[in-house]
């Protein structure tokens, strides 16, 4: 397998790496030939990992190639959330007791570079803490109260070792880019009690109220216990078997860290927290659809360095999303090239990475939805009245914020929808998913792969009832199971 180190600078980087490529961030995201490498390991040794960064992509589109990513989105995102990483640490307490019992000061540093640390007698618990975030240099600061507890975790990069202890991560380097295999956190299983997680203000819930009340009702006809719960009840998260989100999901909201709490735990999940990083990222999105051959309007991964060339392939007007943008919010179309400059200057802002699309008018999109690798509900989602996307949020009326369905037999719709659904649901792996398709001009393309999509009562289940909750319901327990 061909390995890649990607680094902000190569020209800064002062390892000696036999069989080993030492590339630049932004050749790895923009230079073609890396998009069209069809194995490869990715060391993503970026200076910041912060969301939506250059070092944030590298891992993200590495994932969407089908590289294998070290540390993986998941591994960076995890690191951000103090929580979580106490969660973690939590586990193995009695190792960070043990192995700082010695020490004298109430605060202690723990610096972990390819999983190990200068000190013999602090290996152990460095090789745990990079097994849980997979991230080449780590630094871990604790204080003791009572006991030693985890203050912060944090990536750090090459410049912040200092300069005494780079005799040894030389050493540690060679050790670990010689390897073959890179351990990463088991995850177990328990037995079935299911928390379904609502935020009360969330402002486009995926599940209407009289949807959310059937899944508890044919929940408890199956024998399943199901308790609505909100952000504030992370704390009783572990006292369930199985988590499903009926939350709006990003990156950096609650459902996000209640999926990888539980994934953490061994707590059967719909959806993964996989499911969350990959779907609510559109740049990830655009990436692994075109990687698979899947037809979708025209689209462009727009940077800092290709913004002026975009409409020469997308034409105007063009649509453009924020790469985190959920039910229409973030989602702007630009007319003009007046307005394209002004949106791209402001959304580059945000993101270094934003996407571009050709603008492809339909009176509906087609929406399947689909249950680890199974058709299960089929609708036509109408544009909103006066509207060119499916919701207008900024309707005066609010009946006319969102436009009507219709609700198909599975059996009616045409093979060749069905089919292209399935083929982009498999991009993201088991799950529940809605994918998004239009039909212009009698050719199929791909809008959107949506982790977490609606289930709402009266709309999605209008024609299979029931069945529609039973469905997910079953697919949690045979994640249990």
């Amino acid at each position: 397998m061909n390995k890649y180190i990607v680094v902000n600078q190569p020209e800064n980087w002062n390892f000696s790496t036999d069989n080993i490529n030492v590339i630049s961030s932004q050749d790895y995201l923009t230079n073609p030939k890396y998009a069209l490498l069809k194995t490869a390991r990715i060391f993503n040794l970026c200076k910041d990992y912060s969301y939506q960064s250059k070092g944030y992509y590298v891992s993200l589109l590495a994932e969407a190639r089908g590289h294998l990513p070290i540390p993986t989105t998941k591994n960076i995102v995890d690191l951000k959330t103090l929580k979580l990483v106490r969660i973690v640490s939590d586990e193995f307490d009695d190792e960070i007791q043990q192995s700082l019992k010695n020490i004298k000061s109430q605060e202690f540093t723990l610096s972990i570079y390819f999983g190990q640390n200068v000190a013999q007698k602090y290996k152990a618990l460095s090789a745990l803490f990079y097994k849980h975030f997979q991230v080449p240099f780590l630094r871990v600061k604790l204080n003791h109260t009572t006991k030693w507890n985890v203050q912060s975790i944090r990536a750090i990069s090459e410049a912040e070792i200092p300069v005494d202890h780079m005799p040894s991560v030389y050493e540690f380097a060679n050790q670990y880019f010689a390897k073959k295999r890179y351990d990463t956190a088991k995850v177990v299983n328990y037995d079935f009690d299911l928390a379904i997680l609502v935020n009360p203000n969330d402002p486009a819930p995926p599940s209407n109220p009289k949807a959310l009340k059937k899944f508890v009702e044919i929940a408890e006809k199956m024998n399943i216990y199901a308790e609505i719960i909100e952000p504030k009840d992370l704390s009783r998260l572990s006292s369930f078997d199985a988590l499903f989100l009926r939350q709006s999901t990003e990156v950096n909201n609650e459902a996000y860290t209640f999926a990888r709490k539980a994934q953490q735990e061994g707590i059967a999940i719909i959806d993964y927290p996989d499911a969350i990083l990959r779907c609510c990222n559109k740049v990830y999105m655009a990436e692994a659809l075109d990687n698979a051959n899947i037809n979708t309007p025209k689209t462009v991964i727009v940077h800092a360095n290709n913004r002026d060339n975009v409409l020469e392939q997308t034409g105007l007007p063009c649509v453009l999303k924020a790469p985190d943008s959920t039910f229409s919010f973030g989602v702007k179309k630009a007319k003009t090239k007046t307005e394209f400059d002004a949106l791209v200057t402001e959304m580059l802002k945000e993101s270094d990475l934003i996407i571009a699309q050709e603008f492809c008018p339909s009176d509906y999109d087609w929406r399947i939805g689909i249950i680890d690798n199974q058709p299960f509900y089929a609708c036509k989602y109408y544009m909103a009245k006066g509207h060119w996307q499916i919701y207008n949020w900024k309707a005066e009326d609010k009946d006319d914020q969102d436009g009507n369905a219709d609700c198909l037999p599975i059996e009616d719709v045409p093979k060749n929808v069905i089919d292209i659904a399935l083929k982009s649901a498999k991009l993201m792996g088991l799950g529940l998913y809605g994918i998004d398709i239009k039909v212009v001009d009698g050719k199929l393309m791909v809008i959107e792969i949506n982790d977490n999509p609606n289930i709402d009562f009266g709309v999605e289940d209008a024609l299979y009832g029931d069945k529609v909750y039973i469905d997910i319901l079953n697919a949690l327990k045979k994640r249990v199971d």
